[in-house]
């Protein structure tokens, strides 16, 4: 019993970090002034617009991946149609 414990644990603060970057990738992407570098430049990745969005978005689109791979996975588990 004390490992399923364990493992909602980790689900659940797994599924609020992966929100969290997901968030944080929208928001980067609507936020930045893409038209003034300067506004980016100082960010981390920067000076360039490919390294700021790699840095604040990157980890947003790894945790969506893993978001539709665990839910195609657990679909699949339980022998429902995809």
């Amino acid at each position: 019993m004390h490992d399923g414990v364990v493992r909602r644990v980790a689900i659940v603060a797994g599924l609020i970090l992966g929100a969290f970057f997901i968030v944080r990738a929208v928001v980067e992407l609507v936020m930045i002034d893409y038209s003034d570098p300067s506004s980016y430049a100082n960010d981390w990745g920067g000076p360039s617009l490919a390294g700021v969005l790699l840095v604040h978005c990157g980890l947003g689109v790894i945790a969506a991946m893993v978001f539709v791979y665990a839910c195609r996975r657990t679909r699949a588990d339980r022998g429902d149609d995809a």
